[in-house]
């Protein structure tokens, strides 16, 4: 069976299964006459899988768009510093307007998000083009210094809740109806990547190569930088940053089906979705009707597949990043 439709199914089955997952006994079919059982799923469970289903499928698509914009496998949105930089804008419109509204903290974390991974992307053109590896070694060293400045500003603040929440949480149990709407933006500024998916590809090449085929490597740049940071701000502001998906999610969709964004982007974006929908479920069910977080299984799952993508050899037949 071909990735795309086999992926649409096992997302059908995982959000029907979710939607009957949780501390209350109530089946989906419980809708249709009983009002309780209607009210506990369009108010908490529909809002929470939706709310997964987003974040795994934004998230992924931007890890693709990072990727691209440094030519480097191993770098994700938070390993970039961009979830970190979304975090710092929060906390610091938080400080200084308490009572800001959801809109100017959602621009307030964008805009810091663009600032982190320019930064970043800065910093990595000073680094040896062969030296493959540096990259997420400084995506790192960046994202630690930011934490820690994140941290300190918390601590100092006494706002020390609200940057675990940001950075540590990495669950949906809080999700209800009328707190996860951000995700639909994510949602949105990761599907307009496809329509741009061919020059992202391009870019992949190289400045040199991609200026010769006539293609505005700055313009390209801004809107990938746009839709990363939009995407992780509205992820970090909603639910808290989830580990690991935009980072390993587009490395086992390329060995697959190799570096053709345009064709590979919808897979990227059903295979998140899958895997932190899959993840979410595993934690509701490993100790119910209590929760592990679904970043806490996503923090262990996505470590082993990334040092295994660290050891196997790409395939032969794919172009390797870097």
């Amino acid at each position: 069976m071909r990735p795309l439709p086999a992926l649409a199914f096992a997302l059908v089955a995982l959000m029907l299964a979710s939607l009957t997952v949780g501390a209350a006994d109530i089946r989906v079919t419980d809708a249709f006459r009983d009002p309780q059982a209607l009210l506990v799923l369009l108010e908490s469970r529909l809002p929470r899988t939706l709310s997964v289903v987003l974040t795994g499928a934004a998230l992924s698509v931007a890890g693709v768009l990072i990727q691209a914009l440094v030519r480097n496998r191993f770098v994700g949105p938070d390993t970039s510093g961009t979830a970190e930089g979304a975090a710092l804008g929060l906390l610091a419109i938080t400080i200084l307007w308490p009572a800001s509204p959801l809109w100017l903290r959602m621009i307030a974390a964008s805009l810091s998000a663009m600032v982190t991974t320019a930064l970043f992307l800065a910093v990595i053109r000073r680094l040896p083009v062969r030296e493959v590896m540096l990259v997420p070694i400084a995506g790192l060293v960046l994202s630690g210094v930011l934490g820690s400045v994140v941290t300190f500003i918390g601590w100092q603040s006494d706002l020390m809740q609200y940057v675990g929440t940001w950075l540590f949480s990495g669950e949906f149990s809080g999700v209800i109806s009328g707190r996860y709407e951000l995700l639909w933006i994510a949602g949105v500024a990761a599907g307009l990547a496809w329509f741009s998916a061919d020059r992202f590809a391009i870019l992949g090449l190289g400045d040199q190569v991609a200026t010769g085929l006539g293609l505005s490597t700055a313009a390209v740049m801004r809107l990938g930088l746009a839709v990363v940071s939009v995407v992780t701000a509205m992820v970090v502001t909603t639910v808290g940053m989830i580990p690991f998906v935009g980072l390993v999610v587009p490395n086992l969709v390329a060995r697959i089906m190799g570096d053709n964004l345009r064709a590979s982007l919808p897979v990227v974006a059903l295979a998140g979705a899958v895997l932190v929908l899959a993840c979410d479920l595993a934690g509701r069910l490993v100790i119910h009707p209590y929760e592990v977080p679904a970043g806490t299984i996503l923090g262990v799952l996505g470590a082993v597949l990334f040092l295994w993508l660290l050891h196997r050899r790409p395939p032969r037949s794919k172009r390797a990043h870097g």
